[in-house]
């Protein structure tokens, strides 16, 4: 998920002093993180300002079927589409906590929103509106997603505090010795097969899963499966080094090579891109 912050501080003034701060201490940014936002497109921001996510406004979301990856505890993106297009989101994430965050949610359906958002990355339950949505909206996938189908560490992440569990373990210089839980993991295309969705019926994907982003892309896009957004947290860019930007350059490659075109970053390591046909 998005970087630790404590509650009481405004994350996007919290953004705007982590850039100072960087140009201060010339800490490298990728070049994709400086290229503006595309213009004459209509978008939407839905979620929280930690967990929300800015995508293109298309009358195709209406009802579809999406899959997100990665919910830790910060479900605002996802229950807010659910809500705005009466939308299915799969949700993919075999976090403990994400798991009890989940089951909370199901509670709770059929209520209507009380409290507002949190400004840290763990949302009360009662910040979701969820007078609309049932069971039917949502669907939990309690694996990890990733390019093959076997039991994997999933590293804890640098700060305790944090719910983001890690494949990659690019918090940890990418070590393959520090603390971790089992999973099982699944890819794209057999979950689509489980789940009796066909690859072209996904109109949008969110991956927001800690560095595993880079070989889950590169392998549904091999196996011809390309939503027409892809939502995608880079999540090594938040920790620059030489190995994180050289694994974002060859992962925007594939993506430009498969017809996609970036036109949305929020200056750290969100991107959105979109399916140009």
């Amino acid at each position: 998920m998005k970087f630790s912050i404590h509650s009481f501080i405004n994350i996007s003034l919290y953004k705007n002093i982590r850039k100072l701060y960087r140009r201060i201490k010339n800490i490298p940014r990728h070049p994709l993180q400086d290229i503006p936002t595309a213009g004459g497109i209509d978008f939407v921001h839905l979620g929280s300002e930690y967990g929300g996510w800015t995508f293109v406004d298309d009358v195709e979301l209406q009802g579809c079927t999406i899959i997100s990856a990665g919910l830790g505890e910060d479900a605002s993106f996802d229950v807010e589409f659910a809500q705005k297009y009466g939308a299915r989101v799969v949700v993919v994430d075999p976090t403990p906590r994400a798991i009890k965050h989940f089951k909370e949610i199901t509670l709770k359906f059929g209520q209507v929103k009380s409290q507002i958002y949190s400004c840290s990355g763990k949302q009360p339950i009662d910040a979701y509106d969820l007078s609309n949505l049932s069971a039917s909206n949502f669907v939990l996938i309690k694996k990890a997603l990733w390019h093959v189908s076997t039991k994997l560490k999933f590293f804890e992440p640098a700060n305790s505090e944090n719910v983001s569990h890690s494949i990659v373990n690019f918090q940890h210089n990418y070590k393959e010795d520090t603390p971790h839980i089992e999973v099982e993991t699944t890819t794209l295309p057999e979950l689509l097969l489980e789940l009796s969705i066909e690859p072209y019926e996904i109109s949008l994907i969110k991956l927001d899963i800690e560095g595993a982003e880079i070989e889950v892309l590169t392998h549904f896009l091999s196996q011809g499966i390309t939503p027409k957004q892809i939502l995608v947290e880079f999540d090594e860019l938040n920790v620059p080094s030489s190995r994180g930007f050289t694994r974002v350059d060859q992962m925007h490659k594939i993506l430009i090579q498969n017809g996609y075109e970036m036109i949305r970053t929020d200056g750290q390591a969100d991107f959105l891109y979109i399916l140009r046909n």
